[in-house]
């Protein structure tokens, strides 16, 4: 295993939302998406943060190997878009799954062609955000195209290799019901969904956009209300799917 240097963002010691378990949660900098609703816009530039090295990060996590073992937990390598720097991801994967622990990866998609076969073999859990699931639906979220975000879906599910859906529910932007429909009957068919989770968007990175003084556009965006949230994962569990 090679001893690869990559940029953090920051660490999570215990954290409970990005996994199975209690998870290390490393976010990684670098993303090249320009999602509207970013919570870590600072995380963007592939250089920001502060570089570290796999053989490092893996000596911090073999200190909480027991406790994250104990918890059903594990690590998971977020961002920013951790595929940006895959070969950083694949040598802190390989060296978690010599600990016996659990690797999840959180991810767009839109850079999945950059990770291999031998990253994925090191990963038992793919976080797959789908952004949105009309074309120019996702390009006004994101910034990008959403045929390869499709197209690494589809190689995962080939794989049969266990995904989390998550879709960012943000009024006025991704709460388009018919898309949200054809979203529902697509993971549904990939057969390898294990569960959806509808994120409510939130107002806590507001500050971070006002700090590095870019422009943002959800000031006025309000975060979705009860009803909204539970049409959104009807439309899911029509589909038979998991829904949290």
């Amino acid at each position: 295993m090679d001893n690869v240097t990559g940029y953090l963002h920051s660490v999570e010691t215990a954290g409970t939302l990005d996994g199975p378990g209690i998870r290390r949660i490393l976010f990684l900098n670098g993303c090249p998406l320009k999602c509207v609703y970013c919570h870590n816009p600072d995380s963007r530039k592939f250089k920001g943060g502060y570089k570290t090295d796999a053989f490092t990060e893996l000596q911090a996590i073999a200190k909480q190997k027991d406790m994250l073992q104990s918890m059903n937990g594990g690590v998971t390598l977020s961002g920013g878009e951790p595929l940006s720097q895959p070969d950083f991801v694949k040598a802190i994967f390989e060296g978690c799954k010599m600990m016996g622990l659990h690797t999840a990866l959180d991810t767009s998609g839109f850079v999945g062609h950059k990770a291999d076969d031998e990253l994925l073999s090191y990963t038992d859990l793919v976080l797959l955000d789908i952004k949105h699931f009309d074309p120019e639906g996702y390009k006004r979220v994101a910034g990008v195209d959403l045929q390869p975000t499709l197209d690494f879906a589809e190689r995962l599910a080939k794989l049969n290799k266990p995904v989390w859906l998550r879709f960012v529910l943000v009024p006025g932007y991704t709460d388009d019901m018919n898309a949200i429909s054809k979203m529902a009957a697509y993971a549904r068919k990939l057969g390898n969904v294990e569960r959806v989770e509808v994120l409510p968007f939130h107002k806590m990175g507001e500050y971070k956009w006002e700090a590095l003084d870019m422009d943002y556009s959800l000031f006025d965006t309000p975060e979705p209300d009860a009803e909204l949230l539970a049409v959104t994962k009807a439309h899911f569990e029509e589909e038979g799917l998991v829904v949290y």
